[in-house]
């Protein structure tokens, strides 16, 4: 049994003067009931007395036990139907779990009280707090190393990987690819790939050696009279002069009539590939191709380890820029909630929505808690708590029943008197 407090201490010595008065009480009405009884043939006026006596002792003796009957046995007798609490705590226990489970733990009497909450106001609060925001996100960072740890212990990046690779085996992406390129050559596109195309034949046709195998390919058609009076060099130079010109004419006029051939000529290539079986033959080709290769199984892998590597650096470090990124979220959501209305409505609504379905779901599990509670509880140890708490107010039970029973017993007396004569 645990020690009593200190306060529940001064409620016990209360509980035991109250006893003790009471029972003085009970003893001064039977010495008053023997000396009237003694005295009554001398003097017949204390018949009013002794009847109130004998009534009162009655009373208070009939009190004293039903008080005690709640408690334990009286003088330890094994009285029927005595010491009610004690014998009766599985049923107390079962009774006390139904009750709860019926009057407490219903959704009717649930949700009006949940709706009194204001469950968003709450979360805005402690989340605009950037102090307890910051708490939380370090919190939250801390347990990021146990939960990378069990990513790679539990191989869900392989697992992942496998899924991804299984779900690309069994996708036709030859429309997504078609439409990818498609959608390329909208919004001008086109032209900035001209552009670059440019810039790229504009390099080509000034390096030397691509110079000088197009040389090559000049001489050998050439007769050889012509090669022996460098006509060569002349006409390759007219060539790269030619294209140079095309090109930089190309480049600095925006609506130079080779844009829009060239790309009337790319939207009509990539709408007639896409249309085309070849293409989604290829398209599948080379998925297959990218999906058979070892080394994709090691990229993910690799990309993982970078990953993790990087965020595990980041929590270690002294100013986390995770636990930063992270502490600006909560203090933007909290500060959100606030301005925000009709998320707050909702998330009221679903707060008491979820509540209540999970007490309600849980209600059976919850009273038999109680109940097991209930059944393990030190008996003598509760007696004890309910005694300290409420014997002192029963114990005035015994004063109003002497004093009612003597009231009675006077009555009665009278009654007796009248009729007799």
């Amino acid at each position: 049994m645990r020690d009593l407090k200190s306060e529940e201490h001064e409620k016990l010595a209360r509980l035991q003067r109250v006893k003790m008065l009471a029972t003085l009480v009970l003893l001064l009405c039977f010495v008053v009931l023997i000396t009237t009884k003694v005295l009554e043939l001398r003097y017949p006026w204390l018949g009013g007395v002794a009847a109130f006596a004998e009534a009162a002792t009655i009373g208070g003796i009939a009190d004293w036990y039903a008080v005690v009957a709640l408690f334990k046995r009286p003088l330890n007798l094994p009285f029927p139907h005595t010491a009610i609490i004690a014998t009766n705590q599985h049923r107390i226990a079962d009774n006390l779990g139904r009750f709860i489970e019926s009057n407490f733990l219903a959704r009717a009497q649930i949700e009006p009280k949940l709706r009194e909450i204001d469950f968003s106001s709450e979360m805005a609060n402690w989340l605009s707090s950037r102090e307890r925001s910051a708490n939380l996100a370090q919190f939250a960072v801390r347990l990021v190393p146990q939960l990378l740890e069990s990513v790679d212990q539990k191989g869900l990046v392989t697992f992942a990987s496998d899924r991804v690779t299984a779900q690309l085996q069994k996708t036709d992406i030859a429309p997504l690819v078609g439409n990818a390129i498609e959608t390329f050559t909208k919004d001008g596109r086109t032209q900035k790939l001209l552009d670059e195309v440019i810039k790229v034949l504009d390099r080509f046709f000034q390096d030397d050696e691509t110079i000088s195998v197009m040389r090559a390919k000049v001489q050998k058609e050439l007769p050889v009279v012509a090669n022996i009076f460098r006509a060569d060099a002349m006409v390759l130079n007219r060539i790269l002069g030619a294209i140079t010109e095309l090109l930089s004419e190309v480049r600095d006029d925006p609506v130079h009539p080779l844009r829009d051939e060239f790309e009337v000529f790319l939207k009509s290539y990539v709408r007639k590939t896409k249309q085309t079986k070849t293409f989604a033959r290829r398209v599948e080709a080379v998925k297959q191709q990218l999906l058979d290769r070892p080394e994709l199984g090691d990229v993910a892998q690799d990309m993982w380890d970078s990953l993790r590597c990087a965020i595990l650096n980041d929590v270690e470090a002294e100013t986390s820029q995770l636990a930063a990124a992270l502490t600006d979220l909560l203090v933007d959501v909290g500060e959100s909630l606030k301005a925000d209305a009709e998320i707050s409505a909702d998330i009221n609504a679903g707060m008491v929505t979820l509540l209540a379905n999970l007490v309600e779901e849980q209600r059976s599990a919850i009273s038999g808690y109680i109940a097991e509670q209930v059944r393990t509880w030190d008996m003598q140890q509760l007696i004890t708590l309910i005694e300290v708490n409420v014997g002192r107010d029963l114990q005035f039970i015994r004063f109003n029943g002497m004093l009612i029973g003597g009231c009675v017993g006077v009555c009665l007396y009278v009654i007796e008197r009248l009729l007799l004569h």
